[in-house]
């Protein structure tokens, strides 16, 4: 079982379970086994350009949130390894606020919720409008991200399939696109756990992600594949096993012995 997770929440971005401190986390890491973790919590935006309430730290909390971080770093460095970054979206009004926090951390991990730039943003996960013509920019806009050297990891890549009915020519096209950018480049690609234990704790009646085509897709390219808990409340490392268990019962265990899992970042 993979002993590591690079996709990690904290109170400050709005929307995880607001008991719970990072050393809460760390603690709960440690009871299951865990043997490295990365903090990457919803990235501040400098010159803001997502206004939704509740989404994302504000940038006055980003050194305050790397050094906690840091402190676990070294107060836990005998029990686990830490690593502290952030998950961000690529906009190109947002590139220079994201290689600054790229040199200011371990790692950027793209988790690219909205396509569009200033005043021109489409939120995915709040449109069930999204046509194909967005959904070749949301591929076209992980592209430029990956070209400019601003991930380590792009998680949930086919959470697409939220706001997508079937996988057809389009969606196929996107999939394609995404898993031959990320082998070119070496950029890993991680299965999602979030909607497997929302399912497990009765929240959700079905899985848009992981999609097993998307997945089959990814087996046919060179990449590199981990997964990830997208931690935001204690129940989802509580339930990482049986999250893995259904995300490979989804994908399949035919197209999962196929993909290129690796050990650690």
């Amino acid at each position: 079982m993979q002993n590591f997770n690079y996709h990690t929440h904290t109170y400050r971005c709005g929307h995880a379970e607001a008991n719970i401190t990072d050393e809460d986390f760390v603690k709960l890491f440690i009871k299951k086994g865990f043997k490295e973790i990365a903090f990457t919590d919803h990235c501040p935006q400098k010159n803001k350009i997502d206004l939704r309430r509740g989404m994302r730290m504000e940038y006055e909390q980003k050194d305050e949130y790397i050094s906690s971080i840091l402190k676990l770093k070294e107060k836990y460095k005998d029990k686990i390894t830490i690593k502290v970054g952030f998950e961000v979206e690529y906009a190109p009004s947002q590139e220079e606020n994201l290689l600054e926090l790229k040199r200011e951390t371990d790692l950027l991990v793209l988790g690219q919720h909205f396509i569009g730039d200033d005043g021109k943003l489409k939120i995915f996960f709040r449109n069930d409008d999204f046509s194909d013509t967005d959904l070749l920019n949301y591929a076209d806009t992980i592209v430029k991200a990956i070209e400019k050297g601003i991930p380590n990891l792009i998680v949930h890549p086919d959470s697409y399939m939220y706001v997508r009915n079937s996988f057809g020519e389009i969606e196929s096209r996107v999939a394609h696109t995404i898993c031959s950018y990320a082998s070119k480049y070496n950029i890993p690609l991680e299965i999602n756990l979030t909607e497997a234990n929302r399912y497990l704790i009765g929240i959700l009646n079905k899985i848009s992600y992981p999609s097993k085509e998307f997945w089959e897709i990814a087996s046919l390219y060179d990449v590199k594949v981990l997964y990830g808990i997208d931690a935001h409340f204690k129940n989802q490392i509580e339930n990482y096993e049986k999250s893995i268990e259904l995300v490979n019962k989804i994908i399949g265990e035919d197209i999962i012995s196929k993909l290129n899992f690796i050990n650690k970042l």
